[in-house]
């Protein structure tokens, strides 16, 4: 499937150098994209971001020519934490699910595939999404190694759902589907320079997705334009019966694209976090253009002097670890017993920390302590009021009374900080930049789009709102992203300040 001449190959990475994502997008094709991951991902800078093909992607392709719409033939790479029914395993990026085929789709996919959309591969992740220990480096998982980020090779490309970021920056597909649990979708779009929409939990479907929280969890696509979100999102959105969240996604289930072209910050009133924005001067100088390109848009701009509260974080923790033993445990039940060769199936969190003892290449650069942390946590009183507390912290007494003693909108912050360095042996050091937590709590939506860059890393602007907000959401991306008068990076594809 790679078999490219060596002049085309080449041409496709000079190209990518020089002009960015937007240097394949304009021959959207699978054969296109299979070369330029060979030059990119597997050679040239050796992005590693991809971490399996699919063998049937060009069938697929061509049988969406028979299909009609925005989607029809759009090539997309999906986080392998996704069920798709295409011959690839779904591994969470553990060598425990290897050889994961349960040759079904996440409900989603369905939608995806009935409009059209060709699945080309999977994208390496943080491992179990980023849940198995507190000092992982982001982008790392045992099966795909250590994924890079394209405008900063040495620079991390942020978790879990890194592949889908890197991926997307470097042009190697249309669009991407990541996951969130808190930043996994937000944060790898920011500091690769690409727009990425957390929807209202329960929007989409979670079944057949590895799981870590079905509090908090959920999918959204990853792209380079809002409008590419919402087309996408419009294809995703719906109820599942299996899963008991979505069940109101049907009634709040539109044509999110519908109207962006024409969406207006004129009089909209949009909070400012300016506590979410750190110290780091540069960084703040880059938040102020946002702004100013915000108000010379026509939106109102509101200060909110406002710092969550910490015990919101800490029962978010005791959420997730609960929630991970009992979610993971019910996924690994539905998983073929074929899909443990040579070993005896694993059914539950200590299971799969058994196997992570038995397997040193899997702990060779952390441990898992998160994942002990969770399997002790069997108290359901403590869960239950850890869950209230956080929830009510981060929504009613949270986004939704910022929003209405303020009277505005949606509340606006800096998403994530520049990419810090990547570093195995300690794990990630990003500065405190971004207030996504509450919107990832919550379960509300958040959009995070390009807002230019600080020393050649990029930065995003996030919108957040309340439940069901997603298309106004969108909409206000979508003014934003035409008022932008701020350069956005294109990758370098070379290490940080080379």
């Amino acid at each position: 499937m790679f078999r490219r001449a060596a002049k085309t190959v080449s041409a496709i990475l000079l190209a990518a150098t020089a002009l960015g994502s937007s240097a394949v997008h304009a021959q959207d094709s699978v054969a296109t994209y299979l070369a330029r991951i060979k030059a990119l991902d597997k050679a040239g800078p050796k992005i590693n971001a991809v971490i399996a093909l699919n063998p049937d992607a060009a069938k697929a392709e061509a049988a969406a020519k028979a299909v009609t719409g925005p989607l029809a033939g759009k090539v997309i790479l999906v986080k392998d934490n996704v069920e798709t029914a295409d011959p690839m395993p779904t591994t969470a990026g553990s060598l425990l699910l290897k050889d994961n085929r349960a040759g079904r789709d996440a409900p989603f996919m369905l939608g995806l595939r009935a409009a059209g959309v060709v699945v080309l591969g999977k994208t390496n992740l943080s491992e179990w999404a980023n849940m198995r220990s507190g000092q992982s480096s982001s982008g790392w998982s045992a099966v795909g190694g250590q994924t890079r980020n394209p405008h900063a090779l040495d620079r991390s490309p942020c978790g879990s759902s890194s592949g889908s970021g890197a991926a997307i920056a470097a042009g190697m597909a249309w669009a991407a589907i990541g996951s969130e649990t808190d930043g996994s979708i937000t944060c790898p779009a920011s500091l690769n320079g690409i727009v990425g929409f957390k929807p209202t939990v329960g929007m989409i479907s979670r079944t057949h997705v590895v799981p870590i929280s079905h509090s908090q969890d959920t999918v959204g696509p990853m792209t380079t334009s809002v409008r590419d979100a919402a087309l996408m999102l419009t294809a995703m959105a719906g109820s599942d019966p299996a899963d008991p969240a979505t069940a109101e996604a049907n009634a709040h289930k539109t044509d999110f694209a519908a109207g962006l072209a024409a969406s207006s910050l004129k009089g909209v009133r949009l909070g400012v976090l300016r506590k979410a924005v750190g110290s780091n001067p540069k960084v703040i100088a880059l938040f102020d253009k946002a702004l100013a390109d915000l108000k010379g848009a026509g939106a109102v701009l509101v200060d909110i002097d406002y710092i969550p509260p910490a015990e919101m974080g800490r029962d978010e923790y005791t959420v997730l670890l609960y929630e991970l033993r009992t979610d993971l445990a019910a996924y690994l039940q539905s998983v073929p017993s074929s899909s443990f060769k040579d070993m005896p199936p694993a059914r539950t969190l200590a299971d799969a920390i058994a196997f992570n003892k038995a397997h040193p290449e899997e702990l060779k650069w952390f441990g898992q302590d998160s994942f002990e942390e969770a399997e002790a946590m069997t108290d359901t009183a403590v869960y239950k009021k850890a869950r209230e507390n956080s929830l009510r912290l981060a929504g009613v007494d949270g986004i939704d009374k910022l929003l209405a003693d303020n009277r505005v909108s949606f509340l606006i912050a800096p998403t994530a900080p520049p990419a810090w360095a990547i570093d195995l042996v300690t794990g990630d050091h990003g500065i405190d930049v971004g207030m996504g937590n509450l919107a990832a709590i919550a379960g509300y939506p958040h959009l995070t789009v390009p807002m230019g860059a600080v020393e050649g890393l990029p930065m995003g602007l996030s919108f957040m709102g309340t439940k069901w907000d997603d298309k106004r959401v969108l909409e206000a991306g979508a003014a934003y992203e035409r008022a932008r008068t701020v350069a956005v990076p294109k990758p370098s594809l070379k290490r940080w300040g080379e």
